[in-house]
């Protein structure tokens, strides 16, 4: 086990929820400026870390960015996270006409900037980047029902497209990693809706030539997926070379923790969307009930499900903290 990841595990009362776009509240800012600055974005990763007793600090979970710089269409606006609008093709035998676009197109420049400028005001946890996996983002290049019915039709150009996607995201993490990102997070959520079969083939072999491509012993590699169908890919995904993985609240943890040896870390699974729509005392309750259920294992430590929306509510955000803070107090 690496050493940060060890840290980690050392302090579990400082938990590492899927948090960053809710700081736009914290600087009264828009999304949109959040995701247009480095400044803004750096900012908010501080504010986070100086409000929350967090292990790591996280840049943006924006499943956008990527296919941005390839050339994606995404809809923004002032109060609501990127998406894809539309992808680049709209049939999968125009793969071959794909160019994957330098380090820096779009917006990948200034995220990038964002967690370099991070890492000047944050040295006292480590700073992980944020980036899409290579089924999810050729997904939103393509499009994301077509390329599962693609997966059987037309095998060859799925694999082509996906082979596209694998060197853009190789390269972005290198980008980061010579910004001074301290791991990654790869977000691999489309993955989750393959059957085994499918996710064995058309997204885990890719997965894994990203992570052995930056993969070193200072280089923390988290795995997330928070599909319906990944609790029945555990044992493939336990033979990712991930330090961390990472699950949301449709993923039964139980058969995670079941797959994984004790040097691979499981986080996970508190239901993100009760930060916005709950109660202080229903986000409570959800983090005992993951808390009462995995806390006896010692790999495993609580954080968000998914990403914390951006309209989440803080007095919900600060019960979390409380709660988990409390909860490993007494052990």
């Amino acid at each position: 086990m690496k050493i940060k990841v060890e840290s980690l595990l050392q302090h579990k009362e400082k938990t590492i929820p899927v948090l960053s776009f809710p700081s736009t509240q914290l600087l009264n800012i828009s999304i949109q400026e959040l995701i247009s600055s480095p400044d803004m974005q750096a900012k908010g990763m501080r504010a986070i870390a100086q409000r929350c007793a967090i292990g790591a600090s996280l840049n943006m979970m924006d499943l956008s960015v990527e296919a941005e710089a390839f050339g994606a269409t995404i809809r923004v606006s002032d109060d609501e996270i990127p998406t894809v609008e539309k992808g680049i093709i709209d049939d999968i035998t125009m793969v071959d006409e794909i160019d994957v676009p330098a380090v820096g197109a779009g917006r990948t420049g200034l995220y990038i900037e964002g967690v370099r400028k991070a890492k000047e005001q944050i040295t006292d946890i480590p700073v992980f980047c944020g980036v899409i996996g290579p089924y999810s983002l050729a997904g939103r290049l393509f499009d994301m029902t077509e390329l599962m019915m693609e997966c059987y039709d037309s095998p060859d150009e799925v694999h082509t497209l996906l082979s596209k996607a694998t060197v853009f995201i190789k390269e972005y993490i290198k980008a980061f990693k010579a910004a001074g990102a301290d791991g990654v997070v790869m977000a691999e959520p489309a993955a989750g809706l393959l059957s085994p079969m499918l996710a064995e083939e058309f997204s885990m072999p890719y997965v894994q030539e990203i992570f052995d491509a930056v993969n070193d012993d200072d280089f923390v590699i988290c795995y997330h997926n928070c599909g319906n169908a990944a609790s029945d890919m555990m044992p493939a995904i336990a033979q990712l070379h991930a330090d961390i993985f990472h699950f949301g609240n449709a993923v039964d943890l139980q058969k995670a923790m079941d797959a994984m040896s004790e040097d691979q870390l499981v986080m996970g699974n508190v239901d993100p969307v009760l930060l916005r729509s709950g109660t202080p005392d229903e986000v409570r309750t959800a983090v005992c009930n993951v808390f009462d259920n995995f806390a006896k294992y010692p790999n495993f430590m609580i954080s968000t499900g998914c990403d914390v929306p951006a309209a989440a509510k803080w007095e919900n955000i600060d019960a979390y903290f409380e709660t988990v803070k409390e909860l490993y107090a007494q052990g």
